[in-house]
């Protein structure tokens, strides 16, 4: 966790005749005033004007009506045409808004006591499956007592083994397991008879088998026959915000339709067996874990919905070379196929992220902070001014923040260049200390987080932000519909929802 800044206490020149301003006027309430101001600035002028217009309306006569009746009367043709120009303008504006899409409900995959592994677990079994060197084994001792992860976490069954096993076969069963266990709880929670999906997307990165995982959906759960199915692979751990994009373009166009999303990673067959350092970070954060999301356009689901969806937002950054090779899944020298982390990772996450906010934030900051970042640019810009850039206030926008628990640097990173609180990070520090890196699902757990703590409250705005291979940085923003209860919810969370938060120390040493 951030640690608070210490005061600095401020020396005073005896000689000073005039008060130092900057310690007797509290400046953030300055800048609320100035937010206040330019939010409502509107109402400040409209009151006045409705004031104006009511005054005069008072006035009227029965004469004055009579009179405007009589002149409406003949000129009946103008009356029509413009009535008609009206009408015509209406239903055209109706017609061509976008459908609304409702989140009615999603459920987050908790796996078996079995599954479970301590961090000392997992530095045992690096030691024994032997494929290790011991400088290596120590380096992934380093990366997990930094890692921000708990004792926890959890990993599929083959690698759980020793030795350990994966085959096609187990890789199948971790996918089942863990997709059809979300599933079976959202049915359940929604009471939706599979029949009734008319889409399906299922998102998986590095496991993509024949028949595919969508596929394997369709089977267990006997959808129908002209289902729209799409199976996303390669997309890294963003691509649970493109599925959700992509269902929002689909329900645009398919009238009365509910769609599903599957979000989730396969461990079993991508689990890293050599040597080369920069493969090794990702078996000491990825995990076990999946997501299922229902989403729908039909009108009828707004009452029984928890969110909304208002805006989504993608950014690709692929075209340039070093963002398009930070991430890679390759061979080493050894013929081991892992997945490499550049070491350009974080300033390439920092510029997508970058390009991101700058297409949202006119989407969602208050006018004030627009304001205020256009001033900021054209002084540096074009009056040459040496001011720092000015970085939107987002907690104006948002009031709960779900960024994708890709590890401990990232989320100190977007902590620091988001200026948020230790409350906001909250969500995403948890589900890393208690899930691991769940890839593209880790977004469905820190929104389950802040739903068993109680704190979604009606009109509430959510903004999601995933990063992933490509490289890409997506966004979604949702709006509560509801105010959660936690004590007629069922998350993973649930029944250890009173333990947490927990605090995280930077270094978390392991017995040797």
């Amino acid at each position: 966790m951030a640690e608070a800044k210490p005061q600095v206490p401020s020396s005073k020149s005896s000689s000073r005749s005039l008060p130092d301003f900057k310690q007797s006027v509290k400046l953030k309430y300055v800048k609320l005033g100035y937010h206040y101001l330019i939010t409502h600035g509107m109402y400040l002028f409209v009151t006045p004007l409705a004031g104006i217009m009511a005054a005069q309306l008072s006035s009227f006569s029965l004469e004055n009506l009579y009179n405007l009746w009589d002149h409406l009367r003949f000129n009946l043709i103008s009356v029509i045409i413009c009535s008609t120009l009206l009408v015509f303008l209406s239903t055209l504006y109706f017609l061509s808004r976008p459908k609304p899409v409702y989140l009615v409900n999603f459920a987050c995959y908790k796996p078996e006591e079995a599954n479970k592994c301590t961090r000392q677990m997992f530095v045992h079994m690096s030691q024994s499956k032997g494929s290790f060197t011991k400088e290596n084994v120590d380096f992934q001792r380093k990366i997990i007592e930094r890692s921000g992860l708990g004792e926890s976490t959890y990993l599929p069954e083959a690698i759980m083994n020793v030795p350990p096993n994966p085959s096609m076969a187990m890789a199948r069963k971790e996918a089942e397991v863990v997709m059809f266990g979300a599933l079976d709880e959202l049915f359940g929670k929604t009471n939706l008879k599979p029949k009734d999906v008319g889409i399906l997307i299922v998102n998986c990165s590095l496991f993509n088998p024949t028949p595919s995982l969508s596929a394997m959906i369709v089977n267990r759960y006997k959808l129908r026959g002209n289902i729209l199915s799409y199976n996303l692979g390669g997309m890294g751990c963003s691509a649970g915000l493109i599925s959700i994009d992509l269902a929002k373009r689909l329900l645009q166009v398919h009238p009365n339709s509910y769609a599903l999303v599957v979000s989730t990673e396969n461990i079993t067959l991508n689990w890293y067996y050599g040597n080369n350092r920069s493969m090794l970070v990702s078996n000491c954060l990825f995990r076990m874990g999946g997501a299922a999301i229902l989403l729908s356009n039909k009108r009828s689901d707004r009452r029984r919905s928890k969110y909304q969806l208002v805006h989504t937002v993608r950014t690709h950054k692929g075209a340039d070379d070093k963002c398009y090779t930070c991430v890679t899944q390759e061979e080493d020298v050894d013929g081991e196929i892992g997945v490499s982390l550049s070491k350009d990772l974080m300033a390439v996450a920092g510029d997508a992220l970058k390009t991101n906010i700058t297409t949202l934030g006119p989407l969602v900051l208050p006018m004030s902070e627009q304001l205020l970042f256009f001033a900021t640019l054209v002084g540096r810009k074009l009056l040459k001014m040496k001011i720092k850039p000015y970085i939107p206030d987002f907690k104006l926008a948002f009031e709960h923040f779900c960024i994708h628990a890709g590890g401990r640097a990232v989320l100190d990173e977007l902590e620091k260049n988001l200026q948020l609180s230790e409350w906001h990070m909250e969500p995403s520090r948890m589900t890393l200390y208690r899930f691991g890196n769940t890839s593209s699902s880790s977004l469905w757990y820190e929104l389950a987080y802040s739903e068993a703590k109680g704190r979604i409250k009606k009109r509430d705005t959510i903004w999601q932000i995933a990063f992933g291979s490509g490289f890409k940085c997506n966004s979604a923003v949702w709006k509560a519909l509801k105010t959660v209860n936690p004590a007629k919810e069922k998350n993973p969370w649930m029944d250890e929802i009173d333990n947490f938060p927990v605090t995280v120390p930077k270094i978390a040493a392991l017995e040797t």
